[in-house]
């Protein structure tokens, strides 16, 4: 058995790997987001940085960060505890070619809404995967994924208030979820579903096979 750890505070990502038979050890990767996005943008010749390679970056943040003494710390954890593959992941929407993370709050969230009902909007999911095994640092792949999300055209304003209400999109990239309560406003996913909720199973297991690992070997549910 080999064991996963996962970068990241997010539910739905915890909940996609329990539901395929993987119990990460997760941890909270204390990246500084919009700094690390500012200063890569400020480098880029165009002076933005695609969305893709937004979350690609944020993901290799956040698997890094499981090798920082002090981070580790906080979750209890030292450097030599790590033995396995680290996992880091980040999602963003783009709508109309302008990126989108996490609304935070509830006038910003409606906005959105209101903009993509009935529209077509892509989320994008980094990943990053570090082979530690053995507590040594063997390698390292990643690679972004895309998925085209298409919303129903009869959202009443009244259910996008309720919905904003129950608080569930305001922590979220998008202001969206199909794996919860926001999956009635979605009318398909052209793409892998799993990389709407953060973390493209068929994905992950191919990286894990690229750093010479075995996905069956993950499993410990």
């Amino acid at each position: 058995m080999v064991r996963l750890y996962l970068a990241s505070t997010s539910p739905a990502r915890l909940a996609t790997l329990r539901a395929v038979g993987i119990e990460p050890i997760a941890f909270a990767p204390g990246v500084d987001e919009e700094a690390a996005v500012d200063a890569a943008a400020a480098a880029a010749p165009s002076g933005t940085l695609p969305a893709a390679d937004m979350v690609q970056l944020l993901a290799r943040l956040k698997a890094e960060a499981a090798l920082d003494p002090e981070v580790l710390g906080r979750a209890g954890l030292a450097p030599a505890d790590v033995d396995g593959f680290i996992f880091g992941g980040d999602s963003a929407f783009e709508l109309d070619g302008v990126v989108y993370g996490k609304p935070h709050q509830p006038e910003v969230a409606r906005e959105r809404w209101l903009a993509q009902r009935g529209r077509s909007g892509v989320l994008h999911s980094g990943h990053w995967l570090i082979d530690h095994r053995g507590g040594v640092a063997r390698g390292a792949v990643g690679r972004a994924s895309s998925a085209v999300v298409h919303f129903a055209d009869d959202i009443e304003n009244r259910e996008i208030d309720d919905y904003i209400a129950t608080g569930e999109p305001l922590s979220v990239a998008g202001a969206f979820t199909i794996d919860s309560k926001g999956a009635g406003f979605i009318d398909r996913i052209d793409g892998d579903p799993h990389t709407v909720v953060g973390l493209s199973v068929p994905l992950l297991r191919k990286l894990v096979h690229e750093l010479g690992g075995r996905w069956t070997e993950l499993w410990n549910r």
